[in-house]
């Protein structure tokens, strides 16, 4: 533990002088630079009491400690799950952000994490950094969208896309006929090329609608939407539930979280 030199007032957690965080947690480790930094990243160092994430921050006579539970084997890349609402752009990075295109990414912020998430993963500044968006969903549609900092999920959802079921549900105005079911499942062409085949089943009904559980493997863009308008169904809503075995659950609009250590693509 490094000690203020005498008892006067605090000094600020950060400062524009003194030196840098790293090079003091390296000390007081006595551990490489990157290893300090890794450390810091990981929410293990405090400043003044505060937990500061950025390696970069600059102390002189600040109380600077480490938590002696730090470990470095917990700083893992992660992948998060988000509920995206209706109007948002998937694949959109949060700079291409203007009045017409909504990133969803833009919704990764720590006051959106669900309370109710039991990853058991400590949420870190450095988890919003180098996500990338995996499987596209329509800007319409809601529903489980994907972002990872795990070149290996990457690889997952990128590699398999094509046998990687995926599982909508689509809510149309009024009753929906045995006949327009046996022709989404029967397949449809366009152009006199078959379209990609998908499995349609009755969720539920009400007087006013029907919700359709559409399975289909791969993404498939406005393919839903087009199949619709083929058999003369009129869509309200499009909600994506589940990618390969991850599924929504109950995670509410707006909201995510980290996905957990046992689940599996």
């Amino acid at each position: 533990m490094i000690k203020p030199k005498n008892p006067a007032p605090a000094a600020k957690p950060l400062t524009q002088d003194g030196e840098r965080l790293s090079k003091q947690v390296a000390h007081l480790m006595r551990c490489s630079r990157r290893e300090a930094e890794q450390y810091i990243e990981g929410g293990w160092v405090s400043v003044n009491g505060k937990v500061v994430e950025e390696p970069m921050a600059r102390v002189s006579d600040q109380t600077v400690v480490v938590d002696p539970h730090a470990s470095l084997m917990a700083l893992t890349d992660v992948t998060l799950l988000l509920h995206k609402p209706p109007g948002y752009e998937t694949m959109a990075m949060p700079g291409e952000a203007n009045k017409r295109v909504k990133p969803a990414h833009q919704l990764l912020l720590v006051a959106k994490h669900w309370a109710q998430d039991a990853s058991g993963v400590r949420l870190l500044k450095h988890h919003f950094a180098k996500l990338s968006a995996c499987v596209p969903l329509e800007t319409a549609a809601s529903g489980l969208v994907v972002f990872t900092q795990d070149w290996r999920v990457l690889r997952k959802l990128t590699e398999d896309a094509a046998i990687l079921e995926q599982e909508l549900v689509v809510e149309v105005a009024g009753e929906v006929a045995p006949e327009v079911l046996q022709r989404l499942n029967a397949g449809l062409s366009s152009d006199g090329q078959p379209l990609p085949p998908v499995k349609v089943s009755i969720n539920s009904t009400s007087s006013t609608s029907t919700r359709l559980r559409f399975a289909l493997k791969g993404a498939h863009p406005g393919l839903i939407a087009y199949l619709c308008e083929r058999v003369g169904l009129r869509i309200q809503g499009i909600k994506r539930q589940r990618v390969g075995r991850v599924a929504l659950a109950g995670l509410p609009e707006g909201q995510w979280r980290y996905l957990h250590e046992g689940e599996r693509f």
